[in-house]
């Protein structure tokens, strides 16, 4: 019964997503803004100029469509290049990228290049990806993929729309991480007590994480701006958006990932002692689940302190090379922002392991009243 269960709650779940992916929003492009595949047949480099590492200048292209109403029309352009090498690109001949056209009466006159197309390659590891998940984790990998698809389109499809509709950020990301937590637990672990204590201590600890944030964030004074690209939506027509709090929205996000991991972790060791041994009591399975959760949160803070320290290691490299003083270095808005991000990310898993082996020993252990009081730091 319960197989049938879980069978048909992924297929409706994939449906979900399935029309998730094809619902369209008010931010859909003209054909003015919508990229195309192209092939590049020919380019002239002659006036770029090699200034260092960089080029600077302008190099002319032609291409031709491959795809889109001007499918097989070759147009002509011009590639700037400014000197950014994370923002330029250099077109050689048989490249194939994606360009915007410039339409007039109906027909593409020349085009922009945007960029090296790349999602045959990004099908490609996705693809690698799920045959890997599919052929060693088969039904329970199957379920883990539909709830990964169905994770991008609430973030794609759902929140991020909200968020630009002038939402507030913290509730409707709040919303969708429960949503995605329910959805992603309850389908791995079916609906099960294991499943149920997962839940309670990952909405806890998520919870605790916002608040967190919302106070921290306030006495850090630290702006939205500080993530890559979101000023910039200020001056392209959303002047409304509420910078600050999607900055707080994506601490608790960040970090909801690797709370879910740990509840879940708890939870089935409690789980598996509880059916190794059904006599056990409340409070020795509490006190099992707590010595479990002291191993696993004492690698995913590490594990968190790499992921989020990573993403800046080139900014890091560039203060050290300059032999700025570490005072200086943790106390700039944006290195602020990455170690709230982390501690804050960590202290949620420090929470959520001690709140999962509760409820986990709770509604695994035997009904006798739990006798005398324990202390969390006498645990060996």
């Amino acid at each position: 019964m319960n197989n049938k269960k879980n069978i048909i709650a992924t297929i409706v779940l994939f449906i979900i997503t399935c029309f998730l992916a094809f619902i369209p929003n008010q931010f859909s492009l003209s054909r003015n803004q919508k990229a195309y595949k192209v092939r590049v047949i020919n380019v002239d480099n002659t006036n770029l100029e090699q200034y260092g590492i960089a080029k600077v200048g302008q190099q002319s292209f032609t291409v031709e469509f491959l795809t889109g109403p001007d499918k097989g029309r070759k147009v002509s352009g011009v590639n700037y290049l400014m000197g950014k090498m994370e923002l330029d690109t250099v077109y050689k001949t048989g490249d194939t990228a994606l360009a915007t056209p410039f339409i007039q009466e109906g027909i593409a006159t020349n085009a922009t290049l945007i960029g090296i197309y790349r999602l045959n390659y990004e099908f490609i590891v996705l693809l690698i990806f799920a045959l890997a998940l599919l052929l060693y984790a088969g039904w329970i990998g199957a379920k883990a993929l539909v709830s990964f698809l169905f994770s991008g389109m609430m973030i794609w499809k759902i929140m991020l729309p909200l968020f630009l509709k002038g939402y507030n950020p913290v509730i409707v990301a709040f919303a969708v991480v429960i949503i995605l937590s329910a959805v992603i637990l309850f389908l791995i672990g079916g609906f099960t007590k294991k499943a149920v204590a997962a839940f309670v201590g990952t909405v806890s600890g998520i919870a605790v994480t916002c608040i967190l944030a919302l106070f921290f964030t306030h006495l850090f004074q630290i702006s939205g701006a500080v993530k890559p690209y979101t000023e910039t939506l200020l001056y392209s027509g959303y002047p409304h958006l509420q910078i600050t709090q999607i900055f707080i929205a994506g601490i608790f996000m960040a970090a909801s990932g690797a709370v879910m991991d740990v509840s879940m972790d708890v939870a089935s060791t409690i789980e598996e002692v509880a059916f190794h041994k059904p006599d056990i009591s409340k409070k020795q399975l509490i006190l099992s689940g707590f010595r479990v959760g002291r191993s696993v949160i004492g690698t995913m803070t590490t594990t968190l302190l790499l992921a989020y320290s990573s993403s800046y290691m080139g900014l890091l490299m560039v203060f050290m090379a300059q032999g700025t003083p570490l005072i200086q270095i943790v106390n700039l808005n944006y290195v602020a922002a990455e170690i709230l991000n982390t501690i804050l990310g960590s202290f949620s898993l420090v929470l959520t392991a001690p709140l999962t082996a509760l409820a986990a020993g709770i509604l695994y252990g035997k009904s006798e009243k739990m006798e005398g009081s324990y202390e969390i730091t006498n645990i060996n």
